[in-house]
C-alpha cells in the first residue's frame, strides 16, 4: 500500500490532519485501517476516512476504518523515546538516562531533546539516530515531530568498591638445559625458559633454538646489526641482535639451521614487550628432549556459544599450479587464527589489556581448508574511533555478541589437537594465551608464523599481511578477523609447498 500517499489523502479530512496510522488488520475479504488522532472527530470524519481508505485496498475488498483519540503526554513519549532507543540504538541508550530526555508539546506536535555529552553529540547526528527517533514519533504519535541533541555534562560516579581478587597464582616458567656449549659472546647460559613461557620482567635470561631466519641490517648511523627468527619446541620469537665489534665475523657466520642461545632480558619498548638480546652462543635442548605440556582446563564436551560451521577454499584444488602439498602434510592439524581487538597492548604489565572484539579462524585438515570458525565479542568498553576506522566494526555491532569467557572456551575446543598459524602470530597469540588463562585454558600449542616464513621464502619489500596476499594473488578484505585468517590459511599452505613441508622446531 502507498502509505504516504494514503496518509496525505486521510490527512485532508480536517478532523484528520494530524491522524497517523497505526496498524492494518485483514481479515477475510476486509481491511481494517486503524487510525489515532488527537484532534475531536465526528461520524462524518470516520465515513469520509473509510471513502478514502476504500480507494487502497484490493479490488473486491471492503474497507473499515477505526479512529481513536490519543493525546499523547510528555511523559508518555519520553518512555517512548527512552524504549526505541534501548530497542534500536543500544550502544547510544548506555550513555543516556531517561532524565536526559526533554518533550515539548505544541499545537503542531513536538520536539525533542536528548542530553548527550559532547563527546557523543556528534555519533548521535551523524549516526541519523535523532531522525530515527523523529520518524518512530511521527509513526506512532500525532503531529509532526522533531528532535535535537544539548550538550550535558557527564558526571562518572566512583564504581562500587570491590572485594580483592584472589592472590595471583604464578606459574614458573617451564626451562631446560643447554647442551653442547660452545661460546660466541660467552655468556655461559646453563638454562633456557621456553619461548612460549617468556614474560615482563625476566632479567638474565636466556632462549635456545634453531635460527629459521637471519638478515643483516645497517642502522641510520650505519652500524651493523642482525635481525634473527628463532624456533624451540614451543614457539617462534623474532629479535633484533646489536653485536660487538669482536664477535662480529663470528655472528656473520652464523647461518639458518644453527642452533643458538639468546642470553638477554624482556622489556617494554612503544608499548611493547620485546625480547632484548644482550649475547648470542651456540647451544641446543638436549637430544630426543621432550617439551612439557602445561595442565589446562579440558576442552568443553560440546560447543555452546560459536559453532564451527564447514569451510571450504573453492578454488584450492587449482589455487597453487601444479605444486602439490609435501608427504605427511594432510596427517597434521593447524588452526590458522586472527583477531581484531580495541587496541595493541596484549601484555597487562604495560596497562589494561585491550579486548578481543572478534575471533576468525579456519582449520586445515588433510591438507585442505574444512572448517570456519568466527564470531563478535561482546565489549563492555566503547570502541576507539581509530579501531572503527580500521576495521569497520562499530559498537552496534557488538551487542548481542558472546562474553569472552565463552568464546574462548569454544576456541579452544576448536584448536584442540591442532598447532596454530597466523600473520605475526605471536602478537594474536598472547591475546589468546592471556584471555585463555583467566578461565583455566591454556593455549600451549606449537606456532606457526607466516610473517618468519615468508621472510625465509620470499624477497619483497615487506612482509606486511597485504604485500603477501597480493604477491601470490589473493584479495581479501583486510582488518576482519575471519577474512584475515582465511587468506593467511591459503598463504601457509603455498609456503608450505615451497618449503618442502612445515619447518621444524
Amino acid at each position: 500500500m502507498r502509505q504516504k500517499e494514503y496518509l496525505e489523502r486521510i490527512r485532508e479530512i480536517p478532523a484528520l490532519s494530524r491522524a497517523v496510522l497505526k496498524k492494518l488488520i485483514v481479515e477475510g475479504g476486509s481491511v481494517c485501517f486503524h487510525l489515532v488522532t488527537d484532534l475531536t472527530y465526528h461520524d462524518e470524519d470516520v465515513s469520509a476516512a473509510r471513502a478514502v481508505s476504500q480507494q487502497f485496498v484490493p479490488e473486491g475488498c471492503r474497507a473499515e476504518v477505526r479512529v481513536v483519540k490519543s493525546v499523547p503526554s510528555a511523559e508518555g513519549v519520553r518512555a517512548h523515546i527512552a524504549d526505541y532507543l534501548r530497542r534500536e540504538f543500544p550502544s547510544s541508550a548506555a550513555f543516556i538516562s531517561p532524565d536526559d530526555i526533554a518533550v515539548e508539546m505544541d499545537a503542531a506536535g513536538g520536539r525533542f531533546l536528548i542530553g548527550v555529552a559532547d563527546s557523543e553529540r556528534t555519533r548521535m547526528v551523524r549516526g541519523n539516530v535523532l531522525d530515527a527517533v523523529a520518524s518512530e514519533l511521527c509513526r506512532t504519535f500525532p503531529g509532526a515531530w522533531t528532535g535535537d541533541c544539548r550538550s550535558v555534562q557527564k558526571v562518572m560516579e566512583a564504581p562500587p568498591e570491590e572485594e580483592l581478587p584472589p592472590p595471583e597464582i604464578i606459574v614458573a616458567p617451564r626451562v631446560f638445559p643447554i647442551e653442547n656449549y660452545a661460546p660466541i659472546d660467552g655468556a655461559k647460559p646453563k638454562l633456557a625458559v621456553y619461548i612460549a613461557d617468556l614474560a615482563a620482567g625476566q632479567t638474565n635470561v636466556s632462549v635456545c633454538g634453531t635460527i629459521t631466519f637471519m638478515e643483516e641490517r645497517m642502522t641510520k648511523k650505519e652500524k651493523p646489526f642482525f635481525s634473527f627468527t628463532i624456533s624451540d619446541g614451543s614457539g617462534q620469537l623474532r629479535l633484533s641482535y646489536f653485536t660487538r665489534k669482536a664477535t662480529l665475523e663470528k655472528v656473520r657466520s652464523l647461518k639458518q639451521g644453527d642452533s643458538v642461545c639468546f642470553t638477554g632480558e624482556m622489556e617494554l619498548f612503544n608499548g611493547t614487550l620485546s625480547f632484548r638480546p644482550k649475547a648470542v652462543d651456540y647451544g641446543m635442548p638436549p637430544k630426543d628432549y621432550v617439551f612439557e605440556a602445561r595442565p589446562s582446563r579440558p576442552a568443553p564436551a560440546r560447543y555452546t556459544a560459536v559453532i564451527p560451521e564447514p569451510c571450504e577454499d573453492l578454488v584450492q584444488g587449482k589455487l597453487f599450479g601444479e605444486t602439490s602439498l609435501p608427504a605427511g602434510f594432510e596427517r597434521e592439524k593447524f588452526v590458522v587464527f586472527d583477531l581484531e581487538t580495541t587496541g595493541l597492548n596484549n601484555n597487562p604489565v604495560a596497562g589494561p589489556m585491550d579486548r578481543i572484539i572478534e575471533v576468525g579462524a579456519v582449520k586445515i585438515e588433510g591438507g585442505k581448508i574444512c572448517e570456519k570458525f568466527s564470531s563478535f565479542v561482546a565489549c563492555p568498553v566503547r570502541l576507539p574511533e581509530e579501531i572503527i576506522q580500521i576495521t569497520g566494526i562499530t559498537d552496534d555491532m557488538l551487542v548481542g555478541a558472546p562474553d569472552i569467557k565463552d568464546v574462548i572456551a569454544d576456541f579452544y575446543k576448536f584448536c584442540e589437537g591442532c598447532a596454530l598459524v597466523g600473520h605475526n602470530v605471536q602478537f594474536d597469540y598472547k591475546f589468546i594465551h592471556y584471555y585463555g588463562e583467566e578461565e583455566g585454558y591454556l593455549f600451549d600449542a606449537k606456532t606457526y608464523d607466516t610473517v618468519s616464513l615468508s621472510q625465509q621464502l620470499l624477497r619483497l619489500s615487506n612482509y606486511k599481511l597485504n604485500t603477501v596476499a597480493d604477491y601470490f594473488g589473493f584479495t581479501f578484505r583486510h582488518h576482519r578477523a575471519f577474512d584475515d585468517a582465511f587468506v593467511t590459511a591459503k598463504i601457509f599452505l603455498e609456503l608450505v609447498k615451497r618449503n618442502g613441508g612445515v619447518p621444524k622446531a
